[in-house]
């Protein structure tokens, strides 16, 4: 975030030093509201590239295995008011395919990480239990007690659509 302030910081800068430098080479023809405005429209330019680019810069650096389950559009909103012509990405769910347990005594069930990303949210890891047959998920999360079988004790189950994209990750269930 403190970077993202920097570059747009900089960009604006680097804009107004080139309406500027024109200004001066055109012999001073220029207005003089013109070097603010070009900076101010330049800091804006790359907040929007940014606020863009957030979602493949963030997939280009998942590690190996993770794989995105879902990702989550912005909602257009008055203050951002080109996300009524283009939304952005500006969360999504990962399933980490490479944590992916099961138990032979329930096959139908999978232990798997979840990681939630979101643009200005810090990064969440919750491990959760599908029922791939039921369809339903619990997030094992505080107290989490186990049978001497592997089966969760009064798992905190939450029905799931039957084509949701995160059990079809991670059950490998056609939608």
């Amino acid at each position: 975030m403190f970077l993202e302030l920097i570059a747009t910081a900089i960009a604006g800068i680097a804009t107004a030093g080139m309406v500027m430098l024109l200004n001066r080479v055109t012999g001073g023809r220029l207005p003089r509201w013109v070097a603010p405005v070009a900076a101010g429209l330049a800091m804006i330019g790359m907040t929007i590239s940014m606020e863009y680019s957030w979602y493949s810069r963030t997939l280009s650096n998942l590690p190996e295995g993770v794989v995105v389950a879902q990702p989550v559009e912005k909602s257009p909103s008055f203050y951002q008011p080109w996300t009524y012509v283009a939304p952005y990405v500006d969360r999504f769910v990962a399933a980490d395919e490479l944590s992916v347990r099961r138990n032979a005594d329930l096959p139908e069930q999978r232990l798997v990480d979840l990681y939630f990303f979101g643009r200005w949210a810090p990064l969440s890891k919750v491990p959760v239990l599908m029922d791939c047959d039921m369809p339903r998920m619990a997030a094992l999360v505080d107290d989490v007690k186990y049978a001497s079988t592997g089966e969760v004790i009064a798992p905190d189950w939450v029905p799931m659509e039957t084509d949701d994209p995160i059990r079809t990750l991670v059950c490998g269930v056609p939608s």
